[in-house]
């Protein structure tokens, strides 16, 4: 079904992940996920998403189809993409062209050479003849009735060769009705600054209106997008969160933030610029791939702060160290607690996990020491929430929070003479007043010590039942005593509706592994809203 959008058609944001973005190396969509991500496209409000190019192979033709029947577009329009007609061919009887009809979009992308040495090096024909494919396919496909954008391949390395000739194919492609000609940075090459002058030059010269597509291999996409958005440009072509060939596209999330927040367009339906964390990370989920914890905008880490002066600041004013709010895109602000804390890092972050503090300068003081002589140990906390929300807790109530008492624990190793492996663990604990003995085999001793603890304790505390641990992460801290190093271990736990993370560390990664294992499930309990055992 046709989007009626509620913005006017002065400035296009146009998708292109389902196709750009899926040559991405590592990622591998099934018609499935097309379908997916085009839904959460839609949602977030781009005008146009990219879906393939249908008849070029069976999986972009069944998307196409599936779609039709299968997404009620509330604000994209779904763009078929293609190549100009053959060398020598009409537009009108050639099977390419065809299926881009059969497809049943009302808009359609067309890729054309405009560097002169791909002309007659790729497609073997002369530069006449690549104008006259150009307009023929242009004029066919609008007589069909179909919105046409033609992207001009390689062109600012084709404009750099051969100045008159790339124009030419941009005057040529408007001539014959194409509604946007998009400059493609392909090579991913170009600096902002020569993306304006370019953009300025061709716009002057050629009255056509322009679009930007660019690819990110010197890191400046996003800039480049920008500047051709400075120069005229008003169609930019981006993918979400820069999926792509080798280092990927412009990246979708930032280019449609800076539009709408720093350069004051309205590129997005109200209030949908708010959905933006959550649509880059759920098409990140689709992909299978994690999302980026320091991407502008919606990374985790974005509005994350850590130094002991930023927190000082933003206790004062968030606007001081923030250049957004970021819950206009999303997003919320986190503050990190490590060895650069001061009381305002503290306080704040108290305030964060709901711990009222009570403006207790020694209380705070406490817990800033207490914090750096950890993370001087080998702890750290900025990736261990859960393990610095307990901490706090303790400084706060005076002791430490216990739902169990650890009266010892063991983990053995077995190699058998026939190669085969065992591991066992057992527990010993205290737990309402029950002295508890558990033993359990698992994959590995820090398995064995997890089944062994979840063994003992799920007879007190069912609620435990839920509780996944979800990743695991070792790393040795001081590698000039070899195996006698020190040890950290960060493990994240899940309950099904939320994850934490917790940290543990010792001479060994067995020790370090079942204080975190310790702290996990405590944090667990804690937010299960179980009682504390006296």
């Amino acid at each position: 079904m046709t989007a009626t959008s509620e913005l006017d058609d002065s400035f296009h944001v146009f998708d292109t992940t389902l196709r750009d973005g899926a040559q991405r190396e590592g990622i591998n969509l099934t018609v499935a996920d097309k379908l997916a991500i085009a839904r959460h496209l839609d949602d977030f409000g781009v005008g146009f998403i990219e879906g393939g190019w249908p008849g070029a192979n069976p999986r972009d033709t069944e998307f196409f189809a599936r779609a039709r029947q299968e997404i009620d577009f509330r604000h994209a329009q779904l763009v078929a993409f293609g190549a100009t007609r053959r060398a020598g061919a009409k537009a009108s009887e050639d099977p390419q062209v065809k299926a881009l009809l059969e497809s049943g979009a009302e808009v359609i992308t067309l890729v054309a050479k405009s560097h002169d040495r791909h002309v007659e090096l790729a497609l073997r024909t002369t530069l006449d003849e690549n104008l006259e494919m150009i307009r023929d396919t242009v004029s066919f496909l609008k007589e069909q009735g179909r919105r046409v954008f033609v992207d001009c391949e390689h062109f600012f390395d084709g404009y750099r060769a051969n100045p008159e000739y790339a124009k030419a194919v941009v005057r040529t492609a408007s001539e014959a009705g194409a509604d946007v000609v998009i400059l493609c940075d392909t090579n991913g090459g170009m600096l902002p600054a020569q993306i304006q002058a370019v953009v300025s030059t061709v716009l002057a010269d050629t009255g056509a209106r322009l679009g930007i597509h660019a690819q990110d291999d010197t890191g400046c996409a996003v800039a480049n997008t920008l500047a051709a958005v400075d120069a005229g440009a008003t169609h930019v072509q981006c993918t979400a969160n820069g999926y792509g060939e080798r280092v990927g596209n412009a990246n979708l999330f930032p280019v449609v933030a800076a539009l709408e927040l720093k350069y004051g367009k309205k590129v997005l339906p109200d209030g949908h610029l708010r959905e933006m964390t959550r649509i880059s990370h759920a098409i990140a989920e689709v992909v299978n791939l994690t999302p980026s914890t320091h991407q502008p905008y919606v990374g985790l880490s974005a509005f994350a702060h850590k130094a002991g002066l930023h927190a000082s600041a933003i206790k004062v004013d968030p606007d001081l160290y923030q250049h957004i709010d970021p819950e206009l895109v999303g997003n919320t602000m986190r503050m990190l607690v490590s060895d650069m804390a001061g009381r305002a890092s503290i306080e704040l972050k108290g305030k964060e996990l709901g711990i009222d503090l009570g403006g207790d300068r020694e209380l705070v003081g406490r817990v800033v020491e207490r914090v750096k002589e950890r993370e001087l140990q080998g702890y750290t906390y900025e990736a261990a929430d859960a393990s610095f929300e307990l901490l706090l807790r303790t400084e706060v109530q005076g002791k430490p929070l216990r739902y169990f008492e650890v009266e010892s624990w063991r983990a053995i190793v077995e190699d058998r003479p026939d190669g085969s492996h065992a591991n066992e663990a057992t527990v010993k604990l205290w737990a309402k007043g029950e002295r508890i003995v558990a033993t359990a085999e698992g994959n590995g001793p820090v398995n064995a010590l997890d089944r062994a603890l979840r063994v003992g304790l799920e007879k007190i505390y069912p609620q435990l039942a839920k509780l996944e641990l979800v990743d695991y992460k070792v790393r040795i801290l001081e590698g000039k005593h070899g195996t006698n190093s020190t040890t950290r271990v960060l493990i994240s736990t899940s309950d099904g509706t939320g994850e934490w993370s917790t940290v543990g560390v010792a001479e060994n990664v067995i020790a370090a592994s079942w204080q975190s294992l310790e702290d996990a499930y405590t944090y667990g309990l804690l937010r299960a809203g179980v009682t504390p055992a006296e």
